[in-house]
């Protein structure tokens, strides 16, 4: 998979689209933004991720001959079209923020500005990438917020919709804030911690429960996290457990990174339980790690009910999202160059439901930060050209419900530019952090965000906010679309 050619990976209309801009010599310059208008999850924000493999994406965009002998037999592509598919190559710019960033609806996540023949054929990939990701990493930002401290473990490649999903989606577990994945590859391809422990079948593999840990215990001293639940949880598993510790201990060997993991059962009940029965037997420092269909609402309840569960193997839920499988992302058209100007042309789609509409022109996006507290106050999406004195005020105001206005006492707050260079003219000029390292960015992110934001139920809107002078271009093109159609349909 990590070789495979994703050129082709691909919707037919951008191929058709492409042809009909080749065949009318279309080679104007215009910038697509890939944006989503939903949280996930019903979450208070999203963390943006995948932006790695697109950078891999668009390094490696070439159409092999086998690409174009397939095209060929589709017959539905002129010839020159297909000779110009055989030199293509990306040649175009693309600004991201980058990965493990706080995101909000509607702010661009990534902007591509190139001819329209190349801006148009990457949008299906982008947006793959970017939303299976920057879904799988929200998700699993908030199964953290839940476990308050507790290490999570992404435990799914099993129930995830096929390997590269698995794959994929560990990593994104991972920026979200997980402290490790017991997929292998993924722990091979991204240098992330692998973790685990051994599956019910090892017990039943051996005349008894007791024989089982006894082998476990031998082959992994240092990591004996044992599997209590396959026939009888506290009359037979943690004892047997307490057992092997006791053996273990009395043997002369360290203790460490040891305990027992549930996977069945009332959690909270069988977590106590085995929390007395292991202190008493003294071993108050051993893990009890939980696993069985858990996601962040579960893990919550179960926090609330004093379960003394301090880490978590979380599987199907989190590696699907399971109750918001899609993230929503799309890649709209926002300006055409003009070349006599040399000035970007806004552009931008109506809908009938409000927030289809979208927001034209050359953007950036300002995040604003309280300056006392470093917490996030607004995103304020602006064109490209703008900037801001920070000494002085700032007066932010909502889009639609205009009335709603904000006046930031100058010198109370920063201001940080979101969109970074990821390409230029085609060559690539950034350089990805290691997983690892976007994850501890993505910890710190997360600290911006006020605990309002953060919570499940009906969380606080962080306010995207449109500049004075884009909303009033925005306002203009809508007025003069509205005279348009009045005057067609009059």
């Amino acid at each position: 998979m990590s070789t495979m050619n994703l050129t082709l990976l691909t919707d037919l209309y951008e191929l058709t689209m492409m042809q009909g801009y080749f065949e009318s010599n279309s080679t104007e310059t215009v910038i697509f933004d890939a944006f989503y208008r939903q949280n996930p999850c019903g979450n208070g924000y999203a963390i943006a991720a995948g932006l790695d493999q697109v950078i891999d994406y668009i390094k490696n965009l070439r159409f092999s001959s086998e690409d174009i002998e397939y095209l060929r037999g589709l017959h539905i592509f002129h010839e020159d079209f297909l000779a110009y598919l055989a030199d293509f190559h990306f040649e175009g710019d693309i600004y991201a923020i980058p990965e493990g960033t706080v995101v909000f609806p509607h702010e661009p996540l990534l902007k591509v500005i190139a001819p329209i023949i190349q801006a148009q054929l990457v949008e299906t990939a982008i947006l793959t990438i970017i939303n299976h990701q920057s879904l799988i990493a929200t998700k699993a930002a908030r199964v953290v917020y839940a476990a308050q401290g507790d290490g999570i473990m992404e435990f799914g490649l099993r129930r995830a919709q096929g390997p590269d999903a698995g794959i994929y989606g560990a990593r994104a577990a991972m920026i979200g804030g997980c402290i490790g994945t017991s997929n292998v590859l993924a722990g091979q391809l991204f240098d992330v911690p692998v973790k685990g422990t051994h599956a019910h079948s090892w017990i039943m593999s051996f005349p008894d429960e007791y024989t089982a840990f006894k082998k476990y215990s031998e082959l992994y001293p240092d990591a004996c996290l044992l599997l209590v639940d396959t026939y009888d949880t506290l009359r037979s598993g943690v004892p047997n457990a307490i057992r092997i510790f006791t053996e273990m201990r009395e043997s002369g060997l360290e203790l460490k990174n040891y305990g027992i993991r549930l996977d069945s059962g009332d959690l909270a009940y069988m977590s106590k339980k085995a929390r007395a029965m292991l202190d008493e037997a003294g071993f108050t420092d051993a893990i009890i790690s939980a696993s069985s269909d858990l996601d962040e609402y579960l893990i919550n309840s179960l926090k609330l009910q004093g379960a003394a569960i301090t880490s978590w193997g979380v599987g199907t839920n989190m590696i699907t999202s399971k109750d918001c499988p899609a993230f929503g992302g799309v890649y709209k058209l926002a300006a055409v160059l003009d070349e006599e100007s040399g000035e970007f042309i806004p552009k931008i789609k109506l809908s009938e439901n409000t927030e289809k509409v979208t927001n034209p022109g050359n953007k950036k996006i300002l995040r604003i930060y309280d300056k006392e507290t470093n917490k996030i106050r607004a995103d304020l999406i602006c064109l490209d050209d703008e900037d801001y004195d920070e000494s002085k005020d700032l007066i932010i105001f909502d889009s639609i419900e205009t009335w709603k206005k904000t006046r930031i006492k100058g010198g109370t707050y920063t201001m940080r530019n979101l969109l970074v260079p990821v390409f230029q003219k085609g060559e690539c000029v950034y350089t990805s952090p290691s997983v690892m390292e976007i994850r501890d960015y993505c910890i710190r992110e997360k600290d911006t965000l006020w605990e309002e934001t953060k919570r499940f139920a009906n969380p606080h809107k962080v306010y995207v906010d449109l500049s004075d002078r884009l909303f009033r271009i925005k306002g203009s093109m809508l007025d003069q679309l509205s005279q348009e159609a009045l005057l067609t349909n009059g």
